[in-house]
C-alpha cells in the first residue's frame, strides 16, 4: 500500500490510494474524507506491473498536467502508466455500450463495498507506457518526487536520479551521488529557500543531507533504514518518528539559533585541476553572466556562472558521475553563434580523469529571472566510457595483458570539423592524453549514447600530458585532421589524423558502433621543446595559414614554434607535410612549472605559473620580451583558460580566468 497526493485537490481531504495485490495486479484508488462518516472511495483504475520475481510498487506520483502515474517497484524499475480521468470511467462506459448500468459496477465507482473488488474486472487492464528496468538496481525505489515538471528517483543504490518525460517515454538527464557512504536514500525534500533535503540512512542512522551546503544537517541514531518512519520539520522543530523493537520512538528537536556564517562558501572541496568557459548569458534586466565549467580532486564537475558585477560564484549544476578525479575538461559548442540558439548557451561537454573514466553531458543553459543566480542550466547525461569496462567485455581476455588499471586521462580535445555532410553518421571524435603513454581517439555517437575507442597509439612511450586537435583547410576545400601531442620528456608530437578517422567512420558504419581500435600512423614531426615535462600547451592559426604552438615546461621555459602545413608532392610523399619555420625559446621565464599558455595574437603570448605570475610576452623574430607582470592570488596554479570580448567602444579586451586552490578572473 503507498499513498499519493493527487493533483488539484486538497491533500487534507483527498488523496490516492495505491494497492498491489497478487500477479503485478495493482489498483488505484481515490479516497476522500468526510467528517464523521467513513471515507468515500472510488476505484479509478488497474495497472499491471511488468513480471519479476517480487512484482509489487513500492512508490507512486501523479503528474500535475500530463494524466501520467509514475512508479517505484521493488524490483529497481521505474514505469509509467496512463491515468487520465477517462480510465476511472471505463467501468461506465462498458455498461452502457451494454445498453444499460450495472448496478454493481455504479457501486464500485460511487462507494467502495466489501464485494466491489470482487468485481472490479470491469475496468481494463492498463499496462506501462514506458519501462526503465532495474533503474535503481535489485534493492528497489524507494521514492517518486515531481518538482518543476523534472521526476526525481530515489533508492538504496546511493543515487537519486532526475528524468523528464519525453513523447510519452521516461529519459534519465542525470544521476546524483549525495555523499560518501549515503546508501539508502529514502526521499528528496524540496525547500522554500532552494536547498535540497536528501533523507536516508547511512549505517545505524537516519541522516538529513543538505545538497547546496554539502554537510550532515541531522544524524540521529535508530537502528539502520528496516523501519517504519516519518520526518518532518518546520521553522520551529524537527520531529523524527520510527518504530524499534516493537516502540514508537519520537525525536524531537526544536530549532536552535545558527551561530556559524559562511563568509564564502566553496565551490569544491579539493584543488579545482581545471576550469573552461562556456560563453556569456544575457538576462533582461541583469548583467551579463559568464558561464565557467570546473573539475576538481573531489570527482565532481562544477556548472557555475560568475559576474562582474557582483564578483560572487553560482554554482548552477554540479555532476558526480566519476569515481576519480577530474583532470581535464573540453567542449563540443552546439549549433549557433558560439554555441547560442535559440533555446540558449548549448555545448556538448566532456569530462575526464581518473581511472580511465570519460564523462559526456549535454548542456542547455538559459536564462532565469526566477531563480537567484538569474541562470538555469538544464544537463543531459549522453554517455560515459571506462577502459575497465572495455576491457570485461572482451573475448579471450585471459590471453591478453591487462592496461593500467590507474590509467589516467590527462587532457581532452574535441577533434573539429568531423560533423559534415561527407560523413553518413554524426560522429563526434575525442582526442585523449593518457598516463600509460598513449594517445587515444574516441568517437561519440550521440543518438545511441555510445562513446567507443577507435583508434590508439603508444608512440610516446610515457606519460601524456597534453593534447590539442586543429583543423587544416586549402583554398581548395581540401581539409586535415591534425593532432599535437607532449609528453614528460619535453617532446611535442604533430600527427595527421586523418586517414584513421575516414577509416573509422566506415568500420562504425558497417559494425553498428562495435570495433576494434586502429592504429595511429607514426607522427609527421617531433620537436624535443623542453628538458622535462610539457604542462601546457596552446596552438594559434595566423592569418596566414600557418599555426603557431606554444608550451610551457615543469622546468619554467616557454617554447614557440612556427609550423606551415603543405601536401607532399609524389607518390613517395602523398599526404601531409608539416614545415617546422621558426623556433623560439625562453628558458626559466618562470621560476615554477608552466601550467597555462595562451596565443592571443601572433604577436602576443600569455603565460601564468605556480609562481603565481601571469606573464605577457611580445612574440618579435627569434625571441620573446616581457610586456608585464601581473600577480594573481590562486595558489598551486592548474589550469588558466582565456577569450576575448569586443567592449561598446570598439575596445578589444582579454579576459583570463585561473584555477587552483580557488578560482579567479581577471
Amino acid at each position: 500500500l503507498s499513498w499519493a497526493a493527487r493533483p488539484g485537490l486538497p491533500p487534507a481531504t483527498a488523496a490516492a490510494l495505491l494497492a498491489s495485490g497478487p500477479d503485478g495486479e495493482m489498483l488505484w484508488l481515490d479516497v476522500t474524507h468526510r467528517p464523521g462518516q467513513a471515507p468515500w472511495v472510488r476505484l479509478r483504475g488497474r495497472y499491471l506491473l511488468p513480471p519479476c520475481k517480487q512484482r509489487w510498487h513500492t512508490c507512486a506520483a501523479f503528474l500535475p498536467q500530463e494524466g501520467f502515474l509514475v512508479c517505484g517497484d521493488r524490483r529497481g524499475s521505474l514505469l509509467l502508466f496512463p491515468c487520465s480521468s477517462s480510465s476511472g470511467r471505463a467501468a461506465e462506459s462498458t455498461s452502457i455500450a451494454n445498453g444499460g448500468t450495472d448496478p454493481v459496477v455504479e457501486d464500485c465507482i460511487n462507494e467502495l463495498e466489501p464485494s466491489c473488488l470482487l468485481h472490479r474486472g470491469a475496468l481494463p487492464f492498463e499496462s506501462p507506457l514506458s519501462v526503465l528496468f532495474g533503474l535503481h538496481g535489485k534493492t528497489g525505489v524507494t521514492s517518486v518526487t515531481i518538482h518543476r515538471g523534472y521526476i526525481y528517483s530515489t533508492g538504496r543504490d546511493g543515487v537519486y536520479r532526475q528524468l523528464r518525460l519525453q513523447d510519452q517515454q521516461l529519459e534519465v538527464l542525470q544521476k546524483h551521488r549525495p555523499c560518501k557512504g549515503l546508501q539508502w536514500i529514502e526521499e528528496l525534500r524540496f525547500t522554500s529557500d532552494g536547498d535540497l533535503l536528501v533523507l536516508g540512512f547511512h549505517a545505524d542512522s537516519f541522516v538529513v543531507w543538505s545538497s547546496r551546503t554539502g554537510e550532515n544537517l541531522h544524524c540521529i541514531p535508530c537502528g539502520g533504514g528496516h523501519r517504519s518512519w516519518s520526518y518532518c520539520s518546520s521553522p520551529l522543530a524537527e520531529v523524527f518518528a520510527f518504530i524499534k523493537s516493537g516502540d514508537v520512538m519520537l525525536y524531537h528537536r526544536e530549532a536552535e539559533p545558527c551561530e556559524q556564517q559562511v563568509l564564502l562558501a566553496s565551490l569544491h572541496g579539493r584543488e579545482i585541476t581545471c576550469v573552461r568557459r562556456l560563453g556569456t548569458i544575457e538576462v533582461p534586466g541583469h548583467a551579463t553572466y559568464n558561464v565557467f565549467v570546473t573539475g576538481s580532486e573531489d570527482t565532481t564537475v562544477c556548472v557555475l556562472v560568475l559576474s562582474e558585477n557582483s564578483r560572487a560564484a553560482v554554482p548552477l549544476a554540479r555532476l558526480s558521475d566519476h569515481i576519480s578525479s577530474v583532470r581535464t575538461l573540453a567542449f563540443a559548442m552546439g549549433p549557433g553563434d558560439e554555441g547560442f540558439g535559440d533555446e540558449g548557451l548549448s555545448a556538448l561537454l566532456f569530462s575526464a580523469g581518473g581511472r580511465a573514466q570519460i564523462e559526456c553531458y549535454q548542456l542547455l543553459c538559459t536564462g532565469d529571472t526566477v531563480s537567484e543566480s538569474a541562470v538555469a542550466c538544464q544537463v543531459t547525461h549522453v554517455a560515459s566510457h571506462r577502459l575497465d569496462k572495455h576491457w570485461e567485455q572482451k573475448k579471450n581476455r585471459h590471453k591478453l595483458v591487462k592496461m593500467d588499471p590507474e590509467t589516467r586521462y590527462m587532457s581532452l580535445s574535441v577533434v573539429p570539423g568531423t560533423s559534415t555532410k561527407q560523413l553518413p553518421i554524426p560522429w563526434k571524435f575525442l582526442a585523449a592524453a593518457c598516463s600509460d603513454g598513449s594517445v587515444r581517439i574516441f568517437g561519440l555517437l550521440e543518438a545511441a549514447q555510445k562513446l567507443v575507442l577507435v583508434a590508439e597509439s603508444f608512440h610516446h612511450q610515457r606519460c601524456v600530458l597534453k593534447v590539442e586537435a586543429f583543423l587544416h583547410t586549402w583554398a581548395e576545400g581540401e581539409r586535415r585532421h591534425l593532432l599535437c601531442s607532449a609528453a614528460t620528456d619535453g617532446s611535442v608530437a604533430f600527427w595527421d589524423i586523418t586517414g584513421p578517422i575516414v577509416d573509422v567512420v566506415d568500420a562504425l558504419h558497417q559494425a553498428e558502433a562495435e570495433m576494434q581500435p586502429l592504429a595511429l600512423d607514426a607522427p609527421l614531426v617531433t620537436v624535443m621543446a623542453h628538458s622535462c615535462g610539457v604542462n601546457s600547451l596552446h596552438i594559434h592559426e595566423t592569418p596566414e595559414g600557418q599555426y603557431l604552438v606554444a608550451s610551457g615546461s615543469d622546468d619554467g621555459s616557454i617554447h614557440v614554434c612556427l609550423l606551415e602545413v603543405a601536401l607532399g608532392r609524389g607518390e613517395a610523399a602523398a599526404g601531409t607535410c608539416l614545415q617546422v619555420l621558426e623556433r623560439v625559446s625562453r628558458p626559466c621565464a618562470h621560476a615554477a612549472h608552466v601550467t597555462g599558455i595562451r596565443v592571443l595574437r601572433p604577436d602576443l603570448l600569455l603565460s601564468a605559473s605556480v609562481d603565481q605570475r601571469l606573464m605577457l610576452w611580445n612574440r618579435r623574430p627569434g625571441e620573446l620580451v616581457p610586456l608585464s607582470t601581473t600577480f594573481f592570488h590562486v595558489p598551486d596554479l592548474a589550469e588558466l583558460d582565456c577569450w576575448e570580448v569586443m567592449e561598446a567602444g570598439g575596445e578589444l579586451r582579454y579576459y583570463c580566468v585561473l584555477c587552483g586552490q580557488g578560482l579567479e578572473m581577471l
